[in-house]
């Protein structure tokens, strides 16, 4: 009886199959991106974000600067740090901006638009399109957020959109944009005001013609803020047939 007695306390249960697995970590990309911008010194991802809209007729540089300020510091109250950078064309009836900043950031000037657009408020922006998001871009084109008006109409021989397709006008629109960008950033020193009205003159040839902009703005292809943002806040998991019929499906395991 002793020895059945040891032999019961000595008898051990097995550990189950899950204890004696390894636990090795798991990651996933969005992890190594974060810990990519970490080891960088960078506290957030880098996003730029195209965009095109109609505007008002005789658009007052001084009034549509000091809009975008008071939007940007308002925003930077709660994403600190974030700071926007980027530059507006202000075409006769058209614009185009580029934003740089956090995906948060870049939101909330979309919602901005929007809020404006529910109200059905007198505001100096209407069909705003977003042409492309380039997500995790290694560094900035601009070191500040400048506004420049092409005051100077420019005569072009014959409308590009008329002979091209959508896809070789939409590359045409990145690669101009892109060599403004870079033109800009070799030749602006840190600090400087920006630009200027007179990018006709400096920089003729990176300049995109109106007719483009126009051209994309009539595109159903690219998407309008409010599409945007309902995509954006869509859940990505989606709820399977399988998983609400009656009875539940089960699964049995040997």
């Amino acid at each position: 009886m002793a020895n059945l007695g040891h032999s019961q306390k000595g008898h051990k249960r097995p550990l189950p199959l899950q204890a004696l697995m390894p636990q090795v970590p798991r990651g996933n990309y969005l992890h190594l991106l974060e810990e990519k911008q970490r080891l960088q010194l960078k506290k957030f991802l880098l996003h730029r974000m195209f965009l095109v809209a109609n505007t008002q007729a005789n658009l007052e540089k001084k009034e549509i600067a000091e809009y975008y300020e008071q939007v940007f510091q308002s925003i930077l109250k709660h994403h600190l740090g974030e700071a926007v950078t980027g530059l507006l064309l202000i075409y006769p009836t058209s614009l185009l901006h580029i934003l740089e900043s956090s995906s948060d950031t870049l939101y909330q000037i979309l919602l901005d638009y929007l809020d404006h657009e529910r109200k059905e408020t007198d505001y100096f922006v209407q069909n705003m399109k977003i042409i492309v998001i380039s997500h995790n871009i290694p560094t900035r084109f601009f070191m500040q957020w400048h506004v420049s008006v092409i005051k100077v109409p420019v005569m072009y021989l014959d409308d590009v959109t008329q002979s091209q397709s959508l896809n070789e006008v939409i590359t045409d629109f990145l690669t101009q944009t892109h060599k403004l960008a870079l033109h800009l950033f070799k030749s602006m020193k840190a600090g400087a005001k920006g630009p200027g009205d007179n990018l006709h003159q400096v920089a003729p040839e990176l300049l995109l013609p109106e007719q483009i902009i126009k051209y994309l703005l009539k595109c159903e292809q690219f998407m309008d803020p409010q599409t945007f943002m309902n995509m954006y806040n869509k859940p990505i998991h989606v709820t399977m047939d399988s998983e609400v019929v009656w009875p539940a499906p089960s699964r049995f395991y040997s």
